[in-house]
């Protein structure tokens, strides 16, 4: 039996020394594969997310077809809104539809702070069972939420958004009102990760999708102080936490300040340049751009070579700079893993 704590991924968050960086992928268990289409032909979306049988099937199926080095429970930001009382559906081409939206304080009030342990059960028990799976093979689970910041956004909005304009309409008209919500859902989402780290999740990272669209002052008022408040309720637990930030470009040298352990950007930025701005306090996750596994796999090996040789140093956890297409080919997503599990600085 390998030991879990001296997985690639886990000594790579925690900046030691590895013979490669370790490779997952955001969206790893998805659309793509073959082999979920047929489980997600069965049942729809949400069903899958509740069900902790197919949710663990599906997260398991990337490390065989794969050989990734971590594997990301299948579930959706979404389901801690939910929790906290705000009815969450998805349509096949409209995506997540909320069936209330936040738009004054009786709302932000109003919202239930959730008990993970009943409310999100079903994340629980999918993640006890992946680890059943992969523990004996020294292979780590990954447990996940929304940032604060992004779950706000859709709770404001009721849906996806071209710029989200009710959210930051909402936060510079009323900022002690959004910052109570931030408040709110960072408490939730703090919670929602210690359990999941108490099912059995040896790492977990933050998903702060939309805070690209805020300018340095507005991320470091409103969305990075939540940030770190979640971050707080996890210190101690022995589990390292990613902050990923897409639209990272501006907001680095912030997310190296909010407390986690490793900061997961986008394609915008090259490594070399990350790490200079984010220093060496931190581990360094990403961040080949997804498009690029649309190329032959030939061309995919040479983009991803010349990625890591950006960052030949420890602390660094291979990974895209965004989640996998729906419709990317598999020999793309299966050259880049291969060629990162076949690296030698």
């Amino acid at each position: 039996m390998l030991e879990l704590a001296q997985s690639l991924f886990l000594k790579a968050c925690r900046r030691e020394a590895v013979p490669r960086p370790p490779v997952w992928m955001m969206r790893q268990a998805g659309r793509y594969l073959p082999e979920y289409r047929a489980v997600r032909a069965k049942v729809d979306f949400l069903t899958m997310c509740r069900t902790p049988d197919l949710a663990a099937e599906v997260t398991l199926q990337p490390i065989d077809i794969l050989g990734v080095d971590a594997a990301v429970i299948f579930s959706d930001i979404l389901v801690l809104p939910e929790a906290m009382g705000i009815p969450v559906t998805f349509e096949e081409r409209g995506g997540p539809k909320l069936s209330r939206r936040i738009t004054g304080a009786g709302d932000v009030e109003s919202l239930i702070p959730p008990d993970p342990a009943s409310d999100l059960r079903f994340v629980g028990d999918a993640i006890r069972r992946v680890r059943r799976s992969l523990e004996p093979r020294g292979i780590p689970v990954l447990g996940f939420a929304g940032a604060p910041f992004t779950l706000a956004a859709y709770m404001i909005e009721g849906e996806t958004s071209r710029d989200f304009t009710r959210t930051r309409r909402a936060m510079h008209a009323d900022p002690p009102l959004f910052r109570r919500l931030l408040g709110k859902i960072a408490d939730a989402v703090g919670q929602f990760l210690r359990f999941q780290i108490q099912s059995g999740a040896s790492a977990v990272q933050i998903f702060d999708t939309w805070a690209g669209l805020l300018g340095q002052e507005s991320f470091r008022s409103f969305a990075l102080p939540a940030i770190a408040r979640a971050i707080d309720a996890v210190k101690g637990l022995g589990a390292p936490v990613i902050l990923y930030v897409n639209g990272s470009a501006q907001h680095i040298e912030s997310m190296a300040q909010a407390g986690a352990d490793a900061i997961s950007v986008d394609w915008r930025v090259p490594l070399d340049e990350v790490r200079r701005r984010a220093g060496d306090a931190v581990a360094i996750q990403g961040n080949l751009d997804p498009s690029a596994l649309y190329a032959p796999p030939d061309r995919v090996r040479e983009l991803t070579a010349a990625m890591l040789a950006r960052h030949p140093g420890p602390g660094l956890v291979a990974n895209l700079g965004h989640g996998l297409f729906p419709d990317t080919p598999v020999e793309g997503a299966r050259a880049f893993v291969d060629t990162i599990r076949q690296w030698r600085a």
